[in-house]
């Protein structure tokens, strides 16, 4: 299988990722004359695998050679960046949360220190206090009742 992998090293990302969906689709095709007993060659099926296999391992070295090459600071900017996407509560949250545990991974092995996200701002202490009589001043005073059900 060495001719395999030396094409796919030659190609290029968006080639790599149009073969891996090419051969995703033929192996659903295949998986659905195995289920309909219409496959002749049920090799096939584990051929196709291996080859998507192959190709997510080449993306993947790929991307790894890109973290390499990338300093602490732009490491830190992508974690800040997935931590907020995370903390947004969107769909792809567990994605962001994963890609970012990697990207610590690195930024840890390059020498960069956590925590990653920059502090939040000081509040002055004249704007805080103003803000709290704001809040003081909508919420209405609590009344207290009894406890209900104690019958006494």
């Amino acid at each position: 299988m060495p001719n395999k992998m030396k094409e796919f090293r030659g190609m290029s990302e968006e080639q790599l990722t149009l073969a891996l969906k090419d051969t995703e689709k033929h192996l659903f095709q295949l998986r659905f004359q195995s289920a309909t007993d219409r496959l002749e060659t049920p090799s096939e099926i584990r051929k196709a695998k291996r080859d998507i296999a192959r190709i997510k391992t080449l993306q993947r070295e790929k991307e790894l050679g890109e973290l390499e090459a990338l300093s602490a600071e732009q490491l830190a900017t992508r974690i800040a960046k997935l931590e907020a996407t995370e903390a947004a509560n969107l769909p792809g949250k567990r994605t962001a949360h994963r890609r970012g545990a990697r990207l610590t991974r690195f930024y840890v092995a390059k020498g960069g220190k956590l925590p990653v996200a920059p502090p939040a701002p000081p509040v002055a202490p004249a704007a805080a206090k103003t803000e709290a009589k704001k809040t003081d001043a909508k919420t209405p005073a609590k009344k207290t009742e009894p406890a209900k059900g104690s019958g006494k």
